[in-house]
């Protein structure tokens, strides 16, 4: 498999992001749900802590992938549904980093949204892969 970057502007590399990823000579797509920072029960962690609750996240997401035999460097894209886009921005210089240290090249969107599935819930994070 390979992926190519494309990047018309370069804003977004500024944050460790692409306008698009193009995949070619993959053989397996792997669509995840949204991964939450939540334990093996699907309590949630680290309330108000946004920084804390993406790296359980991350976390949980790299687990999922690892259970298909994939690792970060096979995500093409990354969705990010917060609670707090201010703070989710804010963060960004805390957060952004760990994809590319990890490996990962994506495309990606950020939404905010009223509610996940818990109150104590503030980002939700949802990928695609391909290898």
């Amino acid at each position: 498999m390979e992926t190519k970057a494309h990047n018309p502007t370069g804003w977004m590399q500024g944050f460790g992001l692409n306008h698009a990823i193009e995949v070619s000579g993959a053989s397996r797509t792997l669509y995840l749900s949204g991964q939450t920072p939540s334990d093996a029960d699907g309590a949630p962690l680290h309330a108000g802590d946004l920084v804390a609750q993406y790296k359980a996240a991350w976390s949980n997401l790299l687990d999922a992938l690892a259970s298909a035999g994939m690792d970060a460097s096979h995500i093409v894209r990354l969705n990010f549904y917060t609670t707090d886009v201010p703070a989710f921005m804010a963060a960004a210089d805390e957060i952004m980093p760990i994809h590319g240290e990890a490996g990962a090249q994506f495309a990606s969107t950020l939404l905010g949204v009223a509610a996940l599935y818990h109150p104590d819930v503030m980002i939700e994070i949802e990928a695609t892969a391909a290898a």
